[in-house]
């Protein structure tokens, strides 16, 4: 029997559900629970079909598990999809704040088996509203007790992966490389911010005119969207939506590394090995990404302090050092890489019975 691939994903469990008055349907995806409680950001988007909807819950939870596995935080991956039947932006509150509460019922009914935070097309101000009926969130605002937005901290982790990057490359310093971001949301910005300091030129790129407004006053380059891909740069950084890089594109792209906060910037699994090929570095995404969940997860689960929280977050530059270690030693790309030190700590997690919702020894989970 030949199988369609929405019945392939091979992680360990999938929740559903649709609301006929709003018409929206749910989608929650654990991916593995190995390491501690599944945790994963609320994704609201327009979907062609519910198997696209699917897919995408799958991915990202992967994604999800092989980031928390790498950064050496004590949670498995998994991810919630709210598929819309309109865009976000026309959708009035009061159906906005149904959908919520309904997500949060089914989040409340895996008893602390999966945790949520913010995504696309979410923010703090959801995060409160899903607090109201569930205690398993992250990405509250600060009046709620929460770490407010992980914008910066995912910049730094990024910009950290972008120095780390550089050195590997016997480039030394940022100073003087041509940095292309593309994507100028709160992460997006926030990198051109630091490189920019940093001495790079920087070369950006978005759809939203305030936006290049703004890079425009600060005296950044504005490289149009359909030209993003074959502009010339030291760093190409995908600050926006995944999957940016097939083959095709990996096989032409004028870069000299790839180091964005985009999650799932790879659209195929060839893509990896050809950028491997052309000694084009890929800095993982689920690595160079991880200061949000530092931040969130960090803070609001397991209450670490600020300063861990950035001791963390500048250490991303180390694992991918060690990444970067592993690839030229096996001769292998940097994504394969990067899963194989996620799945040996996967594989040598503790093996004892635990609770399904409680942590791993040495780490504490504060009451909400």
């Amino acid at each position: 029997m030949r199988l369609d691939k929405t019945l392939c994903w091979d992680g360990e469990l999938t929740v559903t559900r649709h609301d006929r008055e709003t018409g929206v349907s749910f989608i929650i995806r654990l991916d593995s629970t190995r390491l501690g409680p599944a945790a994963g950001g609320t994704r609201a988007a327009q979907y062609a079909s519910f198997g696209e909807a699917l897919d995408d819950a799958g991915r990202l939870a992967g994604a999800m598990t092989v980031k928390m596995a790498v950064s050496n935080l004590p949670m498995g991956g998994g991810k919630s999809v709210i598929a819309l039947p309109a865009p976000r932006n026309e959708i009035d509150q009061d159906t906005w704040e149904r959908i919520l509460t309904l997500h949060a019922e089914n989040i409340d009914k895996l008893a602390g088996n999966y945790w949520t935070g913010p995504d696309v097309n979410t923010n703090s101000s959801d995060m409160d509203i899903i607090n109201d009926t569930t205690e398993f969130v992250f990405g509250r605002s600060a009046a709620r007790g929460g770490a407010g937005s992980s914008a910066f901290n995912t910049s730094l982790g990024v910009f950290e992966a972008m120095k780390a990057t550089a050195v590997h490359r016997g480039l030394g310093t940022l100073d003087g490389l041509t940095v292309l971001v593309q994507g100028l949301g709160a992460v997006g910005s926030g990198v051109a911010d630091l490189a920019s300091q940093a001495g790079a030129r920087l070369l950006v790129a978005d759809t939203d005119s305030e936006r290049l407004a703004w890079a425009r006053q600060l005296g950044h380059a504005i490289v149009g969207i359909d030209d993003v891909l074959t502009t010339p740069c030291d760093i190409f950084a995908p600050c926006a939506m995944g999957g940016v890089l097939d083959s095709a594109v990996a096989c032409e792209l004028p870069a000299s590394a790839v180091v964005g906060a985009a999650n799932n910037v790879l659209a195929d699994d060839a893509a990896a090995e050809i950028l491997h090929k052309r000694d084009v570095t890929y800095a993982p995404d689920f690595v160079t990404n991880a200061g949000g969940a530092f931040h969130l997860v960090g803070r609001e689960v397991l209450g670490w302090s600020e300063e861990t929280v950035g001791a963390r977050t500048r250490g991303i530059g180390d694992t991918l050092a060690e990444v970067y270690s592993l690839a030229e030693s096996g001769d292998i790309d940097t994504d394969r890489a990067a899963r194989i030190l996620a799945r040996r700590r996967i594989e040598t997690a503790d093996s004892a019975p635990r609770r399904a919702n409680s942590f791993p020894e040495g780490s504490e989970m504060p009451v909400l």
